[in-house]
């Protein structure tokens, strides 16, 4: 008997126990994502960033080497509303 390995659409997929766990991670990775290029566009030190967003400079140092598992999405929602962005879902189809 042959084994075919298991394909997957994305590597959230991947990571993921089900699809709307997928989704979560691809959504918290997006808006982790934009927070890192925005404060890399800034030139902003961690110290700098942690005051601007308030947390500490530890937790930037977790969104910036992209340690998604301690973010929830509540929380980068607070962080990149820190920031003065307005978050904005969108759904489409799959």
């Amino acid at each position: 008997m042959s084994k075919h390995p298991t394909t997957f659409r994305s590597a959230w997929d991947a990571l993921a126990d089900s699809p709307e766990q997928a989704a979560n991670l691809r959504a918290r990775a997006d808006l982790m994502r934009r927070i890192v290029d925005f404060i890399a566009a800034k030139a902003w030190t961690q110290v700098e960033a942690a005051e601007r967003c308030g947390v500490s400079q530890p937790r930037i140092n977790d969104l910036v080497n992209g340690r998604i598992s301690r973010f929830s999405l509540d929380a980068l929602v607070n962080i990149a509303a820190a920031l003065g962005f307005r978050v904005k879902v969108s759904l489409r189809a799959a």
